[in-house]
């Protein structure tokens, strides 16, 4: 066959077929190869007129789930606590939506990172006793999914709770007075402005790098007598005494695609309306991807957390805030900066 022999293959649907049998005659077909555009499992064999809709359902209907859903706090209403000294609260699971500038009243840039809270639930309480023995936890899910990603162990867990499927799980570990009832959505005015937080996220991947690149290190001379020797490591030095290289030592290896945590990032404003949280410097991970924030360990800056909202914030007992909430030393580009007398 003449298609056969040729180089270059256009792809037409789920036929291939050369540029040559293309101009000569298009019936001449070098094979039918079937290809896994989408793995949503209702796209399958589906028009876009169907697929159009189907998405604009599951879309609604997790916005029914979400939004119309009797809040448990009113069902059967389990005890409040208030807030003391060493209480542990609950934490949240955000999207990573990228960086921007912010200004302080000093004149001094900071770069932030916005954090943006989707479709945070509670939904497991686990007692000491089921968890670790030492401490409780509850099991937080953000980010509405397809069923189709979840097993049905975890899809159990999402019905009791009576929220979607969640894209992101992670267990918070909390005190016995700041357990929350499952089904109780989280949102971004769980915390203040000036508050310090911790946030975990799996970094990005870099593959398989060397010493230079994953440690930082100098390298050797470029000349002088060197031979291809000019970003190895050089000698590990085990010596003959210890003989042997010690675990832990600096070497080539994989670079990034681990959790990573980044300790006392101070929150500088929170979007109420958005549910977006704008955090001092750099976190790990990469744009949209899913990570747990949580008060911080620092005992340094745990003094900032005085009387949080406890267990959690909630809109129908604390009231509406305002949309955009500043800490005191964030200028305001809203607000008149020089005033005439």
């Amino acid at each position: 066959m003449a298609a056969l022999s040729c180089r270059f293959l256009l792809r037409r649907g789920t036929r291939l077929i050369s540029p040559r049998a293309a101009t000569e005659s298009p019936v001449q077909l070098v094979g039918c190869v079937r290809t896994v555009k989408t793995t949503t499992f209702f796209e399958e064999h589906l028009t876009e007129d169907n697929q159009e809709y189907m998405r604009k359902s599951m879309a609604e209907e997790y916005k029914r789930q979400t939004a119309e859903k009797l809040n448990p706090l009113k069902d059967e209403p389990w005890q409040r606590h208030e807030w003391t000294e060493g209480s542990r609260r609950v934490g949240l699971v955000a999207v990573k939506l990228g960086m921007a500038p912010m200004w302080t009243k000093a004149g001094e840039m900071r770069g932030v990172t916005m954090l943006q809270v989707q479709d945070c639930h509670v939904l497991k309480c686990m007692s000491k006793e089921e968890y670790d023995g030492r401490t409780a936890a509850l099991v937080v899910g953000g980010k509405n999914v397809s069923p189709f990603y979840r097993s049905e162990g975890q899809m159990e867990m999402f019905r009791n709770a009576g929220v979607p499927p969640k894209q992101k799980l992670t267990h918070f570990r909390v005190t016995d007075n700041a357990i929350i009832k499952p089904g109780t959505p989280l949102y971004a005015a769980h915390f203040r402005p000036g508050q310090y937080v911790d946030i975990t996220a799996k970094s990005i991947g870099k593959g398989f790098q060397g010493v230079m690149k994953r440690w930082g290190f100098k390298g050797q001379p470029a000349s002088h007598g060197q031979t291809k020797t000019h970003r190895r490591p050089g000698a590990s030095g085990p010596g003959g005494d210890p003989g042997k290289v010690f675990k832990g030592k600096k070497m080539p290896g994989q670079m990034g695609n681990s959790y990573v945590t980044a300790f006392g990032l101070k929150i500088w404003r929170i979007n109420t309306k958005l549910n977006v949280l704008y955090v001092n410097g750099s976190v790990p991970g990469h744009r949209n991807c899913v990570l747990k924030i949580r008060d911080t360990i620092l005992p340094t800056r745990r003094s900032t957390l005085l009387n949080p909202p406890f267990p959690t914030y909630f809109t129908e007992e604390d009231g509406d805030l305002a949309e955009d909430l500043y800490d005191d030393d964030v200028f305001i580009h809203t607000e008149p900066s020089l005033t005439l007398t």
